[in-house]
């Protein structure tokens, strides 16, 4: 974990403000992931960000992970946000996982950066976001049918939209 083994200050103080939303915590060399209840995120994200000592100010991406074909699949999806101090030039990765189906807080009101990014989550692996502004396709048609990222999806099927029309 940190010097001696010690727990970082950033995981310390998660787990004093939110002691039931950890639900696991893994540091690699200098890479930090964090897995919260997905009821907790939008309240962890302001603390992190509100936190004097800690300042996590940036959201640099959040992006999502169909974990359909993995070992423990379940729930099936991640949705990660890769956050960042540069006060402390420190980087952290939260991770909420949800059943398909299944809203998440949208971060919207945290980082003004998140709308675009959930909407884009949502467009291609299907995850709601509640309360978010605007949540709508932003990469595929609005007839669209399903979502093109999720490992399930089938992409040889008719009609092939990404193909121009004659081409065939």
């Amino acid at each position: 974990m940190g010097v001696g083994g010690e727990e970082p200050r950033v995981v310390a103080k998660l787990r004093e403000r939110f002691p039931d939303a950890l639900q696991e915590v893994r540091a690699v060399r200098d890479d930090l992931t964090i897995v919260l209840s997905p009821a907790a995120i939008r309240e962890a994200c302001c603390f992190l960000r509100d936190d004097p000592e800690l300042r996590y100010e940036f959201l640099s991406d959040l992006t999502r992970v169909d974990r359909l074909r993995l070992p423990e699949a379940t729930p099936r999806f991640e949705v990660v946000y890769h956050l960042t101090s540069l006060r402390n030039s420190s980087r952290l990765r939260l991770k909420v996982r949800v059943p398909d189906g299944e809203a998440v807080d949208s971060v919207t009101a945290v980082w003004e950066g998140a709308n675009w990014l959930e909407r884009e989550v949502y467009d291609l692996m299907g995850i709601p976001f509640r309360d978010h502004p605007d949540l709508r396709r932003l990469v595929l048609p609005d007839d669209f049918e399903g979502h093109a990222l999720r490992k399930d999806f089938p992409v040889t099927t008719e009609p092939r939209w990404w193909e121009e029309k004659g081409e065939r």
